[in-house]
Parts: structure tokens; C-alpha cells; sequence
């Protein structure tokens, strides 16, 4: 049980001498850099004008910076450990800005319907850059995210199960397309690797945990991602029958305290989840999007109540929930460097990304052929 305690700690590897073990020892990258680029800007089109098409979205701007009062920035992992890059701003103010660097836009990006007037059915994506200083940095972890964080507004009859699935189900399409786009143009990114799979499966975290009571989360992924090699996880951050979360979700946006019903017909809870692959390249697990339907004002104090964190719904992003100032919504966030990562056959992200990464790590990609743009 204490390595399913240590295991909701979230991403990372944790030791150096780990991924050396972890990175594949035989690869060599099908794309140039070039090319890679080429093909990565090509599948961000693609996939952004998917995402509006299907989603019914309109691409915006998004903050890079939001103040510390505001309680917009997300928390994460809602048990403190990954904390906001903070700072003081604008000179001559006395006293100056709180401002916080965003890790993710995903509470700005429900204000921001409201204030994009956006009506149910109609919704927002943005090219999201942010900083997560706290991560451990490994092959599929950075200081650096990019995302393309998406939200729409939805009716209460929205909030269930089936509609949840529908959307996955539209933004799964979208990404195999991408797929299909980068191996038209470099079809030898299909040379000796399995196809992206077109089915999607969905599963609820406590069916995978009894498929596998007795292993950690990652375990449980990974296992689970042997025979299903794309699925849907749905139900992260309540506690499932063994007493934990399948993994920490944050308290204040994601709605995974609502009683939902597996398709056996047994109580669960959840309308929330994150699309894993197998990364056959790495031959790991790789998370590409986490989302959900987001709280209401009622779920929202259910919570923070069992998060312990009922001191910030005095917030201005949280007041906005509870006095019905903002719509009722699903959004999450899908990463684009480990979306390309993904796609382009890659083993690092910083292939496809160009961010700080230390010397320690950079010596063992190099010992494996794998060249992190700087």
C-alpha cells in the first residue's frame, strides 16, 4: 500500500539512474530535426482546426501571467507539492503584483467563456505555454508545457458519462488523423512501428484496479495498456475501493466526485479521465490529454471540503462558480510536445521541444542516440 501512496505523487520517473534504465538503448530517430519540425507544425494545424471543427471551438489568446489573489492558476496536483513560479510586477505600484507564472490555464479558460460570451455548445482553444518548475525532469516531463487547452460550454443534461465519451471520442478522432497526415508526408514513420490504433477504449479506474488490485497506478497503466494500447481512464481523484485515488486531481475544476454508473451497472464516480497510449518507441506509458467535465457549484464545495481546502473558495474564480457568474462546462488539456512526441516516433521530448534540461540527463540521451534541440 505505501507504493500506491508514493505512486499519487504524479509524474516523473524520480532518479536519474531509473531513466538511463527506461530510455530505449537501440534508437534512432526517423525524422531530422527539419523534418520534424516540418511535420510537427503541420500536425498543429491539423489538429487545431480538428479540435474547432469538431468541438465547435474558436481559437484565443490565453495568460501567460495571472495574479496570485485571482486563484486562477492551477494547483496541479491539489496537495501543495508543485507550486506556481511567483514574482513581483509593475514598477512604481506600491505594492506591487502577485504574479504567477500559469502551470495551466484550465479555471482561466471557464471565466474566459463567459467573457468570450460563449453559449452551450460553443467553446474556446488556445496555444497554451506555461512553467512547471516542480517536475522531476525526465524523457516525457519539462519545466516547459504546451497545450492546446480547450473549453466549451454545456447544458446540465450534458453532464454525464455518455456525453463525455462523445467528446474523447471526437477529440481521438482528430489526433489519429494527425497521425495519418505525418505519415503521408514521411511514410517511413510507419516503418517497423505498430499503427495508432482507431479505437479508443474506455475504462473506469476502479475496473482497471480490479484488474490489478494489488499494483500501483503507473503499474496498473501500464499493464492495462498491454491489451488496449489507447484508452480512456475515466474517474481520477475520487478514492476507489482500496481507499486511494487512481491519482491526485486537483479539487476545483474537474468534476470526479459525481456518482456515475459503470457499464455493468455498479456505482462509481467520476466524469473525468486522461487518454493514455503505449508509446512503442519508449515502451512506456504516455499520457496525451487529461479532462473533464467540470464542477458545479455544489461539487465544487464537495471537493474542496474533501481536499481540505475550503479557505479558497473565498477566491474570485471560485465565488464565480458558486454565484453562477460562469457556465457549467467540460474542458481539459491536451500536450502538444507529447502529442508530437507520440506521432513523430520520438523517445524525448525535448526532440520536438526546445527548453532546459541538465547536463546529467543530456549526457544519457546522448549515450543513446537520442539529441535534445537546444
Amino acid at each position: 500500500m505505501s507504493d500506491k501512496k508514493a505512486d499519487l505523487a504524479g509524474p516523473g520517473i524520480s532518479t536519474y539512474e531509473e531513466v538511463a534504465k527506461a530510455l530505449p538503448a537501440d534508437y534512432r530517430s526517423v525524422l531530422t530535426p527539419m523534418e520534424t519540425m516540418e511535420a510537427l507544425y503541420a500536425s498543429k494545424a491539423f489538429i487545431e482546426e480538428g479540435l474547432c471543427r469538431e468541438l465547435n471551438l474558436k481559437m484565443v489568446q490565453v495568460p501567460l501571467i495571472v495574479t496570485r489573489e485571482s486563484g486562477v492558476n492551477d494547483m496541479l496536483d491539489r496537495d501543495g507539492s508543485r507550486t506556481p513560479v511567483e514574482f513581483p510586477a509593475g514598477l512604481g505600484i506600491d505594492p506591487r503584483l502577485n504574479a504567477q507564472v500559469v502551470q495551466a490555464a484550465t479555471k482561466w479558460k471557464r471565466t474566459a467563456l463567459a467573457q468570450f460570451g460563449c453559449a452551450p455548445g460553443e467553446g474556446i482553444c488556445t496555444d497554451m505555454k506555461a512553467i512547471r518548475k516542480d517536475y522531476f525532469l525526465d524523457h516525457d516531463h519539462s519545466c516547459y508545457v504546451d497545450q492546446w487547452d480547450w473549453e466549451r460550454a454545456i447544458t446540465p443534461a450534458d453532464r454525464s458519462l455518455e456525453f463525455l465519451r462523445d467528446v474523447v471520442g471526437r477529440i481521438w478522432k482528430v489526433l489519429v488523423g494527425a497521425g495519418r497526415l505525418v505519415q503521408e508526408m514521411y511514410p517511413r514513420l510507419a516503418d517497423g512501428y505498430p499503427e495508432i490504433p482507431e479505437e479508443l477504449t474506455f475504462l473506469h479506474a476502479e475496473e482497471i484496479l480490479e484488474a490489478y488490485p494489488d499494483l500501483p497506478r503507473k503499474q496498473r497503466e501500464t499493464a492495462i495498456l498491454q491489451d488496449h494500447p489507447a484508452v480512456f481512464i475515466i474517474g481520477v481523484g475520487y478514492p476507489l475501493a482500496d481507499g486511494y485515488p487512481h491519482e491526485m486531481r486537483a479539487a476545483d475544476y474537474d468534476d470526479w466526485v459525481t456518482p456515475v454508473t459503470m457499464p455493468d451497472g455498479r456505482p462509481a464516480h467520476g466524469l473525468n479521465g486522461d487518454i493514455l497510449v503505449w508509446n512503442p518507441v519508449t515502451r512506456r506509458r504516455h499520457e496525451l490529454t487529461s479532462m473533464g467535465v467540470r464542477v458545479t457549484k455544489e461539487t465544487l464545495v464537495e471537493q474542496m471540503e474533501m481536499a481540505g481546502l475550503t479557505e479558497n473558495l473565498a477566491m474570485p474564480y471560485h465565488q464565480a462558480i458558486l454565484n453562477d457568474e460562469i457556465p457549467l462546462s467540460i474542458g481539459g488539456g491536451i500536450g502538444q510536445s507529447r502529442t508530437w512526441m507520440y506521432l513523430l516516433r520520438k523517445a524525448h521530448l525535448g526532440e520536438v521541444s526546445v527548453t532546459i534540461w541538465p547536463d546529467q540527463l543530456k549526457e544519457i540521451c546522448a549515450e543513446r542516440n537520442i539529441f535534445v534541440l537546444e
